[in-house]
């Protein structure tokens, strides 16, 4: 799942949404800082509301990841993605294919998300702009076993990219791709994928609402 999968059920609870994101900008912010939920777990005793919320919605993520990636059809549909990639990218028999097969099914899951509805990617956002950066940095520093002072700036910049719309267009699509394909260190994905990518859309548009099951 990506970001507005995860958070899609828990709207009108900002800090849940905010703590259903934290895994995903710590890979951003520092790969090797964690925010596991068994450290979490405790927090959802505090007398505070939001510790409270940003520690469900971290327990909550890892709990979608572990039944979505262990789903038969998440993993049919990323191991087709990556066949078809190894036919466009001759030559590459390596972990780029997979590895963009995964994401790739995670990201127009987004996208379908937002074009059956675009007013659901405004109250995502939305609702992440009313909570306080300190705040999730400060209950993240209490769950890692290593603090981080950066992840105030990521969320404010996450919120003002609004890079979940790109996801939309192609071209832009291929762009956020290459981002992350230049954070983990592996090549770039080149523009003659861009036609394939009608393709993937397409089949993730009809298998979304399945994906989003659990169990399936």
């Amino acid at each position: 799942m990506n970001f507005l999968s995860h958070g899609l059920r828990f709207l009108d609870s900002p800090y849940v949404v905010a703590g259903t994101a934290v895994p995903d900008w710590l890979s951003v912010v520092n790969r090797k800082i964690r925010a596991r939920s068994k450290n979490a777990m405790p927090l959802l005793h505090s007398d505070d509301t939001e510790t409270r919320e940003i520690a469900q919605g971290i327990i909550q993520h890892h709990q979608d990841d572990l039944w979505f990636h262990g789903s038969r059809l998440f993993n049919e549909t990323m191991m087709s993605f990556a066949i078809e990639l190894r036919d466009q990218l001759p030559g590459d028999e390596g972990f780029r294919p997979s590895f963009v097969g995964h994401i790739l099914v995670e990201i127009l899951m987004d996208a379908t998300l937002i074009a059956r509805d675009a007013a659901v990617v405004e109250r995502y956002y939305g609702a992440l702009a009313s909570v306080s950066a300190e705040k999730v940095q400060a209950v993240v520093n209490q769950i890692a076993r290593a603090e981080t002072s950066e992840l105030t700036v990521a969320i404010d910049r996450f919120i003002r990219a609004r890079f979940l719309c790109d996801y939309l267009d192609n071209d832009k699509l291929l762009f956020r791709l290459n981002q992350v394909m230049a954070r983990v260190n592996l090549p770039l994905l080149p523009e003659t994928i861009l036609p394939w990518l009608n393709t993937a859309r397409h089949v993730v548009e009809i298998r979304c609402d399945a994906l989003l099951t659990p169990c399936s």
